[in-house]
């Protein structure tokens, strides 16, 4: 046998653990009106000629709730740090002061909050349709090998041991749903 079924499980486990990885980073994409550094992760600079990541270029801080603070390591570039962010499409409107920039983060409204909520439960239900799209490859890989002489005690075990990890993480995700959703909700 090329697979084992201990390697399958093991499988089924890191692909589990991606898809959380990959919910906790779609979720934290989400801005529930707080200010997060994080929020100009995708911001790329021209710098030299090149297009940068934000974050090597200047740093990037969060001194309270509704503000960013972008603060260049290089003056000359300030200007240019404030087109990128302009540029980047996020909604920001940023204030620059010759030496740093500040970006206020406006209010959302309760119509925007609901529609961020219909995003994070469409971003959950992907990631539990993966999960279950994962749990079904399992299955089809035990039952390989089951024909290939897995005992069918052991293949009905492993299926259990599946559908176990899967409904945790169903759990987990449905928990991260409901967290991010009062997060949204809460002005």
């Amino acid at each position: 046998m090329s697979q084992t079924i201990s390697d399958v499980l093991k499988e089924f486990t890191n692909n589990l653990e991606k898809c959380t990885n990959h919910t906790i980073h779609e979720f934290s994409n989400i801005r529930a009106g707080k200010a997060s550094p994080g929020m100009l992760e995708s911001v790329m600079v021209e710098y030299y000629g090149s297009p940068v990541p934000l974050t090597q270029v200047a740093n990037v801080s969060s001194p309270d709730a509704r503000t960013i603070m972008v603060q260049p390591w290089e003056k000359q570039i300030v200007a240019d740090i404030e087109r990128a962010i302009i540029n980047s499409n996020l909604g920001f409107a940023p204030n620059n002061d010759g030496i740093s920039i500040r970006i206020t983060i406006p209010s959302l409204t309760e119509e925007r909050r609901v529609q961020l909520v219909k995003m994070v439960k469409h971003e959950g239900e992907n990631s539990k349709i993966v999960a279950r799209n994962y749990r079904k490859d399992t299955n089809e890989k035990i039952k390989k090998l089951q024909k290939d002489g897995l005992s069918e005690d052991e293949a009905k075990d492993a299926e259990a041991k599946v559908q176990k990890q899967l409904d945790a993480i169903i759990t987990k995700i449905d928990q991260m749903i409901v967290e991010k959703e009062k997060e949204i909700m809460t002005v």
